[in-house]
């Protein structure tokens, strides 16, 4: 993103880097940060992902195992959080970059559909587990970074378009201002405007101002314009809900509590079967389980760390991200750690790029948000009554300027890289997964690139990747899931 498209900056320049053990530690000077903006991008993060704190529980907690069993709700939400908070505060110290971590909505959604319903909870956490282990030993192999590292620049840009679009679909969707047609008005058309075609109610309003006040913030270069957004729109949401009938907010109603401590339920903590799937499946369906899991974190990580590293600016003049490995390894741990608590695998979450909307670029955003998590821990009422129509608005102005820093830096007169750049950024949002924008925009460039006798120019990588996710897509037909 180019300096004039950046989110809003202090009016103060960064003092030079070496004052202060913090500083040197995190490179806050030298990646032309602050301590304010790290705090400010802690805080913008925590608020546009604390919708996981609901929103996983009732994920999980609504499926059933083979037994019949469901998981505790407040057990659920203890372990989400608890997990969320770790695998941030290690992102911050060890991968020092402004990426939060949380249960990946894609990969909790195939544990609680695909793994559940065929055995018991601890053996589908359990095969969680050995995602995460294999993602660490690709790591410690340098398989995973060989693999990102083979994407070329385009593409690379493409897939941060993508996400860019993506998170303005979620925050469209969770926001309502965009809802799904429902089944029964059988129609082709899969979205609307509002809940009926029409934008009405005091939620959508507050959504709609957000936006307005986040994007009028950026262009007057406010600092903190993210967060000082989503705190107006929840104090205007709270006091429209006490003064007024509002039907519903969605997810979380912005509604102090009247008890806002809440103590930690750490009863699922350790449940796990590491090879008990196997028995109930057979080898082969648990191998074909495993690698489901793996590809859809493996991927969907990628894309963020991809997306967000550029919009920080942490890529080096060649597209590369120095210390990527530790970035990765951290992700692998998350993994595994999210399996460990029955929590489901944790990944990069896209709304970081909230964060580094408000100038985060160092660790130290991700310790703040990973502080806030382990509050939330004792103080989940209180980290559940933003309302997404309030965190949202971040969440459109970010994608917007992801697409303005990334679009002009894709060479649209080279089909062969332009058609996989152009697939991967809008099968991110039309197929609402970055798994399958990645894959397609994989295989495009492969072929593409084939068809036009520069075969030699794919890294053997590339196709190696490319021909996993064309038996990745041929699962299904394969009678393999």
């Amino acid at each position: 993103m180019s300096p004039s498209a950046t989110a809003p900056v202090d009016t103060q320049p960064p003092s030079p880097g070496g004052h202060n053990a913090l500083d040197r530690f995190f490179k806050i000077s030298e990646r032309g940060s602050s301590v304010a903006r790290e705090i400010r991008g802690g805080l913008a993060t925590f608020f546009a992902m604390a919708y996981i704190i609901v929103l996983n529980p009732i994920i999980l907690g609504s499926a059933k195992d083979m037994y019949g069993h469901q998981l505790n709700g407040g057990q659920l939400v203890t372990a989400t959080v608890l997990t969320a908070a770790f695998s941030t505060l290690l992102m911050g110290v060890i991968g020092n970059v402004p990426i939060a971590l949380a249960a990946g909505l894609g990969v909790n959604t195939v544990v609680a559909l695909q793994l559940a319903p065929r055995m018991s909870w601890p053996d589908a956490m359990g095969m969680v587990v050995l995602a995460g282990i294999v993602v660490m030993l690709l790591v410690a192999t340098g398989l995973r970074e060989r693999v990102m590292s083979a994407v070329p620049l385009g593409l690379r840009k493409g897939i941060a378009i993508g996400i860019g679009f993506f998170i303005m679909l979620i925050g469209l969707v969770d926001s309502g201002f965009v809802s799904r047609v429902p089944d029964a008005a059988q129609t082709t058309v899969p979205l609307q405007l509002g809940s009926d075609g029409h934008l009405h109610g005091w939620p959508v309003l507050i959504f709609v101002l957000g936006a307005l006040l986040t994007l009028a913030l950026i262009i007057r270069k406010v600092s903190g314009a993210i967060l000082i957004s989503i705190v107006v729109m929840t104090i205007a949401a709270m006091i429209i809900d006490a003064s007024t009938t509002v039907p519903s907010w969605g997810l979380t109603t912005p509604k102090w509590p009247g008890n806002p401590v809440s103590s930690p339920d750490f009863g699922l903590i350790g449940h796990v079967s590491l090879f008990g799937g196997f028995h109930k499946v057979g080898i082969l369906t648990g191998i074909l389980f495993v690698f489901t899991v793996l590809l859809s974190s493996f991927f969907d990580a990628m894309g963020t760390i991809l997306g967000v590293g550029d919009e920080a600016k942490l890529m080096d003049k060649d597209g590369n991200f120095p210390g990527i490995n530790k970035v990765l390894f951290v992700d692998g741990i998350a993994v595994a750690a999210g399996g460990a608590t029955s929590s489901s695998a944790n990944t990069c979450f896209v709304e970081s790029t909230a964060g580094v909307g408000e100038g985060a670029r160092t660790g130290l955003a991700s310790i703040v948000t990973g502080l806030l998590f382990t509050v939330a821990l004792f103080l989940t009422p209180v980290a559940t009554m933003v309302p997404s129509q309030a965190a949202t608005p971040a969440l459109l102005a970010v994608g917007f300027l992801i697409l303005a820093g990334s679009v002009r830096d894709i060479d649209w007169t080279d089909f062969t890289i332009a058609v996989p750049a152009f697939l991967a950024m809008v099968m991110m949002p039309f197929t609402y997964s970055i798994t399958n924008g990645i894959g397609i925009g994989f295989v495009a460039f492969s072929v593409l690139r084939a068809a036009a006798g520069r075969w030699r120019e794919v890294p053997v990588t590339m196709y190696i990747v490319s021909l996993i996710f064309v038996f990745y897509y041929a699962m299904p037909a394969l009678g393999l899931t």
